[in-house]
């Protein structure tokens, strides 16, 4: 019998947003009207925006210091990039020209972010396991996160970046996740 998110420990949980977005993103492919797409792609750009807010907030903050930094700064910088996309996806028709090539490459960067986070040895999350953080201390965390991030989103706050010029990028450099010391 398959785990509840609630059973889950932060990696499952983490996984387990992988696996739905995924399934947004081949849902995009298939469908055919335009407001289906839309749907479908501010269903990824939503649940992309929350599943960034738990990474960037409580799980990399807890592998700051434990895992290979190279790693974990190209994490903040590939959520960056992808941050620029949804706010110009959520922000257009699909109507509007490069519409669906937006939301195919989002998908694909996606893709490649993941993969270097579940990638079995020298993934992220491999790391972070090897590690020894307390994964279900962090996802106690990241489910509680994830309530008020969900409304935050839902109201229409925007995705910010953390690393570009201009961003307070010490943000993206914290070793603690905030009230709790995950390791």
């Amino acid at each position: 019998m398959a785990q509840t998110y609630e059973e889950m420990d932060a990696i499952a949980m983490l996984k387990a947003d992988h696996r739905k977005v995924e399934e947004i993103f081949a849902a995009f492919e298939r469908a055919t009207s335009s407001s289906k797409k839309q749907a479908l792609a501010l269903q990824a750009c939503l649940e992309l925006k929350v599943h960034t807010v738990l990474e960037e907030e409580i799980f990399y903050p807890a592998c700051r210091g434990q895992i290979e930094e190279d790693l974990l700064n190209e994490a903040y910088v590939e959520h960056d990039s992808a941050k620029l996309l949804i706010n110009e996806i959520e922000a257009a028709s699909p109507d509007e020209e490069f519409y669906d090539a937006k939301v195919k490459v989002l998908s694909e960067m996606i893709e490649h972010h993941v993969e270097e986070e579940e990638m079995r040895s020298e993934g992220m999350f491999s790391q972070a396991r090897a590690a020894g953080l307390d994964m279900d201390a962090l996802a106690d965390a990241m489910r509680a996160r994830k309530m008020t991030a969900m409304e935050e989103f839902q109201a229409g706050k925007p995705a910010e970046t953390l690393t570009l010029e201009g961003d307070d990028t010490e943000k993206a450099l914290i070793d603690t996740p905030p009230g709790a010391d995950a390791r």
